[in-house]
C-alpha cells in the first residue's frame, strides 16, 4: 500500500431509519494510506450510523439511501452482500467500544482470531502462527496463554486489546475504531492509542477513529471530521481545526474541553440546548437554533459545505463575525 494513496472515498452519503426519517445526511470524505481521520460529535451526531453505512452492517430498520463507498476499486453499497463480507476483516476491519459484547463469552481468546483468519482464507499453521503474532503485537503477555483464555478471564484493556489483534491478524487496509477507548483508565487509553498509531506507522494502515473526546483526536489524528445531526459541519487538518475553528458548533466543542492548568476549576462554557431530532429537523442549519451567531439567512436554508481555511465548513457565517 502507497502511502498517501486514497484508501476510502465516501460521496453523498444518505442513510435513514425507519420510516425515511434521515441519520446520515450528504457525507463526505475520504482516508488515505497512513493516515487517521478523527470524526467527533455530540451522541446521536450520525458518526457511528456513518461507520455502520460504510461496514454494510446497518441494523434491519436502517439503510443507504444514496451516495457512494468506494474501496478496492469496489462501490460497497452496490456491492453484492457476498462479496462485500469477502472485504470485511480482510479489507476493513472495525473495532468497538465494549469488547465483552462484541466477543464470544463461549469461545476462547484464540479460536475467535483464527475464526475471522479461516474466514479469509488464512488456515492451519500460518494461522495459528499469525494469531499469535498479532497477539504479541498488541502487548499481550504470553500470547498463548492469552490464545487459550475466556473473555472473562480478563482484564478490560486485555480484552480491548484482543478486539484490536482480532481486526488487525487479516492485516486489514482500513480499521475503524468507534470509541474503543471510552471505557478504559487513562493509562490504558494510552496504551491503545500507542498501539493502533504504531501499526500505522509500520504497516501504513488507515484509520478512523470515532470519539467524542476532543482530547484523543488531539492526540492521534492528521485530520478531523466534525459532525452534527448527520452531517460533516467542518473538517480540517487538526492543528488547524483546534487553532482556529471555523464553524460555531466546533469551537463550542473545544471550548468544553477541560484546560490543563491547576488550581480552582472554573466552570467550562456549555453548548445550550440540546442535538435536533432527526425526525424533526429545523428549517436551515441544523445547528441554527443552538447557535449564538445566528443570522436570518440560517434558519433559511441550509448552508452547502464550502472551502474556508485549511478545509471545509457548512456555515452561512463568516467567521469573522463571530470569532
Amino acid at each position: 500500500m502507497t502511502s498517501g494513496e486514497v484508501v476510502l472515498t465516501v460521496e453523498n452519503l444518505r442513510t435513514v431509519v425507519g420510516t425515511d426519517i434521515p441519520v446520515v445526511r450528504g457525507v463526505s470524505f475520504t482516508i488515505r494510506a497512513g493516515e487517521t481521520v478523527g470524526m467527533v460529535g455530540e451522541s446521536g451526531s450520525g458518526k457511528t450510523l456513518t461507520a455502520l453505512s460504510v461496514m454494510g452492517l446497518l441494523p434491519e430498520a436502517a439503510r443507504v439511501t444514496t451516495g457512494r463507498v468506494e474501496f478496492a476499486g469496489h462501490d460497497l453499497v452496490t456491492l453484492p452482500e457476498r462479496r462485500r463480507r469477502g472485504l470485511r476483516g480482510a479489507g476493513i476491519a472495525m473495532i468497538y467500544q465494549d469488547p465483552m459484547t462484541a466477543l464470544n463469552p463461549f469461545m476462547r481468546v484464540g479460536g475467535q482470531i483464527l475464526e475471522g483468519l479461516n474466514a479469509h482464507g488464512v488456515r492451519g499453521v500460518t494461522a495459528r502462527r499469525r494469531m499469535l503474532d498479532t497477539l504479541a503485537e498488541v502487548e499481550l503477555p504470553r500470547p498463548d496463554r492469552i490464545a487459550r483464555a475466556y473473555p472473562h478471564q480478563l482484564s478490560g484493556g486485555q480484552r480491548q486489546r484482543v478486539m484490536i489483534a482480532m481486526a488487525l491478524a487479516p492485516r486489514p487496509r482500513l480499521l475503524i475504531a468507534d470509541e474503543p477507548t471510552t471505557a478504559l483508565d487513562v493509562t490504558i487509553q494510552q496504551q491503545i492509542l500507542g498501539l493502533v498509531a504504531d501499526f500505522r506507522r509500520r504497516t501504513g494502515l488507515a484509520v478512523l477513529w470515532i470519539t467524542h473526546d476532543l482530547g484523543v483526536v488531539a492526540r492521534i489524528a492528521d485530520r478531523v471530521l466534525v459532525m452534527y445531526a448527520g452531517r460533516i459541519v467542518e473538517q480540517a487538518p487538526v492543528r488547524d481545526l483546534f487553532r482556529r475553528p471555523n464553524h460555531p458548533y466546533t469551537a463550542g466543542l473545544l471550548a468544553s474541553v477541560p484546560p490543563r492548568r491547576t488550581g480552582d476549576p472554573e466552570p467550562l462554557p456549555q453548548i445550550g440546548g440540546m442535538p435536533p431530532d432527526p425526525a424533526r429537523l429545523p428549517t436551515g442549519c441544523g445547528f441554527a437554533p443552538r447557535c449564538p451567531h445566528l443570522e436570518s439567512r440560517c434558519v433559511a436554508a441550509e448552508p452547502p459545505v464550502s472551502p474556508r481555511g485549511a478545509g471545509t465548513v457548512a456555515c452561512w457565517v463568516p467567521r469573522e463575525r463571530w470569532a
